[in-house]
């Protein structure tokens, strides 16, 4: 199972440079959009960071049992 969420994951990375990249399209039309793809972009980027390293304390922690 560790194996999947470890693949799983890297799903959020890929949804932020999706917001990102749409962002980028937005920016010159409608800029309030943009800054909101923009910042969902980033929340997602630290969701993925968050969760990767709560992956590998997990997984650590398990290792010393």
């Amino acid at each position: 199972m560790n194996r999947l969420w470890k693949y799983l994951q890297f799903g959020y990375l890929v949804v932020a440079i999706i917001f990102f990249v749409e962002g980028l399209f937005k920016l010159k039309t409608a800029l309030n959009e943009a800054l909101i793809m923009f910042g969902f972009a980033i929340f997602i980027t630290l969701i993925f960071i968050f969760k990767s390293r709560f992956r590998k304390k997990i997984i650590d922690k398990n290792k010393l049992n």
